[in-house]
């Protein structure tokens, strides 16, 4: 299985730090995050990751010519942002036609990957996304799912008050090639997955519930929790 990577990121809400550091690369315990996510992934079942980058590219491109994954890593550079969407449907030929993982490389994660893509091989019929939910200390600002009795999400609520719990969407995901289809089918190069696919697909989501650690790095204070937290 490929993975996408999501490393465009501009970290304006994480500035000072950003201004000369693109987020992917923002040091969590003196390890970039981008770092956590090549040594989760690849030795354990990815082969090959792409990365996309916009903000500071040559950062990233230094970082890669340096790590020990280098020749398992891709880049593409996207002068205009696609959104998370677009980023996929512009590289629908890396994954070619088999299910792939797009994750955002900015967050701080923890999970078994194997598990992950056992939950994506035993998904119930119909089923066209694997995604991975974890339980957040603030549900408003997240997306939180409702699943029936299958792991199948019922209902999305994107960053509302008061949501009926705090089981949230982690934007971990394993796609079903249909869903780059789905894609081409809008007719349109900047596309948003949480807003316009993930609603698409209710009924047709399972979920992975990530027990270890996952923490969006978001801004200041997220990176001083994280800090705190996280025991790599």
């Amino acid at each position: 299985m490929r993975a996408l990577l999501l490393a465009a990121g501009l970290g304006t809400r994480l500035r000072p730090i950003t201004d000369h550091v693109p987020k992917c690369l923002v040091p969590v315990h003196g390890k970039p995050l981008l770092e956590y996510w090549l040594d989760l992934l690849l030795p354990a079942g990815i082969e090959s990751i792409l990365l996309n980058t916009h903000y500071l590219p040559e950062k990233v491109r230094q970082f890669v010519e340096h790590s020990r994954w280098r020749s398992r890593i891709s880049m593409v550079y996207e002068e205009v942002l696609l959104g998370t969407g677009g980023t996929v449907l512009r590289n629908r030929a890396f994954f070619g036609n088999e299910p792939f993982l797009v994750a955002h490389a900015d967050n701080l994660t923890q999970f078994d990957v194997g598990a992950f893509i056992a939950r994506r091989d035993a998904r119930p019929a119909g089923v066209e996304i694997t995604m991975m939910t974890f339980d957040t200390d603030a549900p408003h600002s997240c997306g939180i799912v409702e699943e029936n009795a299958d792991g199948v999400v019922v209902a999305f609520h994107e960053k509302v008050d008061n949501p009926p719990g705090n089981h949230a969407n982690a934007a971990v995901y394993i796609f079903e090639p249909g869903v780059v289809d789905f894609l081409a089918g809008l007719r349109r190069e900047v596309i948003d997955l949480s807003t316009e696919v993930i609603p698409h697909y209710m009924g047709r989501i399972c979920t992975f519930h990530n027990h270890g650690y996952h923490r969006d790095i978001g801004n200041p204070d997220s990176l001083r929790l994280a800090e705190l937290e996280f025991r790599p």
